[in-house]
């Protein structure tokens, strides 16, 4: 069990195709979550009248705005893990694993 828990940390072969599917839709309902929720969230925003309550709505659009920002380079990252994953596969490997 030990030396499988190993191996598994010692492949770092990154992203292959295989794995796209599931990071590409794990990608798409988040931006699909985050989006009906600020929707949702300013619609309410606009309809509430005490302030206290409006500041906190308005505090937690502005959070996850910040977050959607950062889908961008999620995206970036996923991509170039999936390449480097398809490069270093199309290369032979020797005996040794590297």
């Amino acid at each position: 069990m030990q030396r499988q828990k190993l191996k598994l940390l010692s492949d770092k072969r990154g992203m292959g195709l295989g794995e796209m599917y599931p990071a590409v839709l794990t990608i798409v309902l988040i931006g699909i979550v985050l989006g009906i929720g600020l929707y949702v969230l300013s619609k309410v925003e606009g309809n509430i009248t005490n302030e206290a309550a409006g500041d906190a709505v308005n505090t937690t659009i502005a959070g996850l705005d910040d977050f959607a920002d950062w889908i961008a380079i999620i995206v970036v990252v996923m991509a170039a893990a999936i390449i480097l994953g398809v490069v270093m596969s199309s290369f032979g490997r020797g005996a040794t694993g590297i």
